[in-house]
């Protein structure tokens, strides 16, 4: 079995005072155990056919070490997702609910573990009674944000909104707005870049937003000027003049020297 397609799902518990393994469990625990790691690998999108994986069961705790997974995008995002966070939104829902169900397994049966490793043998994710895997359902917030972008739509007849393109390329959801507001703006803001003060919902988890409403376009002229930039370091001189040695003094203030 080729290491770079495997990944471990190991179980650990004691039954009769004695550690779980291949020669030693419950059918229950086996057979649930099973039916969990297929439903974990196939997931909702199913990336993986489980009748098509071989599976070998390794000694020590009760173990399958699942081969031919290296296609299955989705199993090996969601692995690096969950080795990072204790967030279970953001992936499949299906694994999700295998997550969830170990954990509740794990807070009833204090001896219980679940691990799941790649491919290096290194443990990917755990979960056990310390555990806090928990899905955010709704994890959106009202935020005002400053939006730096080009305009490449405005207006409308009846619902007049805005068209962002981001510097990255990305193009936001249509901004709303007054018709009011933007016949009153004197500037030509289409196909030209803008800063656009706006409130919207943002989600924790993504910063994805949504429901977006312009409340004033903001003046934006990103240049220097360097007379500002000379007068602003007088007034700084200035302000210092009495101050010995600023570096010190500054550093006494931040609490690194005695």
């Amino acid at each position: 079995m080729n290491p770079i397609n495997q990944l471990r799902f190991a179980v650990s518990d004691r039954i009769n005072d004695i550690d779980v393994s291949p020669s030693h469990v419950s059918l229950a625990l086996l057979g649930e155990f099973q039916d969990d790691v297929s439903k974990f690998l196939k997931g909702s999108s199913r990336d993986v056919d489980p009748s098509k994986i071989l599976v070998s069961i390794e000694p020590g705790s009760l173990a399958f070490v699942a081969g031919g997974l290296l296609a299955a995008s989705t199993l090996w995002a969601d692995i690096e997702h969950l080795k990072s966070t204790d967030s279970l939104s953001l992936i499949d829902p299906a694994r999700a609910k295998v997550v969830e169900r170990w954990q509740a397994n794990a807070q009833k049966y204090q001896h219980r573990r679940y691990l799941v490793a790649d491919q290096s043998a290194q443990i990917s994710f755990s979960v056990d009674s310390t555990s806090n895997f928990r899905r955010f359902e709704d994890a959106w917030v009202h935020v005002e944000k400053y939006l730096y972008g080009n305009v490449v739509n405005m207006g409308g007849k009846t619902k007049a909104n805005i068209h962002l393109e981001l510097e990255n390329g990305v193009i936001l959801p249509p901004i709303a707005a007054t018709q009011n507001l933007l016949a009153q703006d004197e500037q030509n803001r289409l196909y030209r870049p803008g800063l656009l003060h706006v409130t919207a919902e943002e989600n924790l988890l993504t910063g994805e937003l949504r429901n977006l409403n312009l409340l004033t376009f903001e003046d934006h002229k990103p240049s220097y000027d360097e007379a500002e930039f000379n007068l602003m370091v007088e007034r700084g001189t200035k302000a210092w003049a009495d101050i010995p040695n600023p570096t010190a003094w500054l550093e006494m203030l931040r609490g690194n020297q005695a």
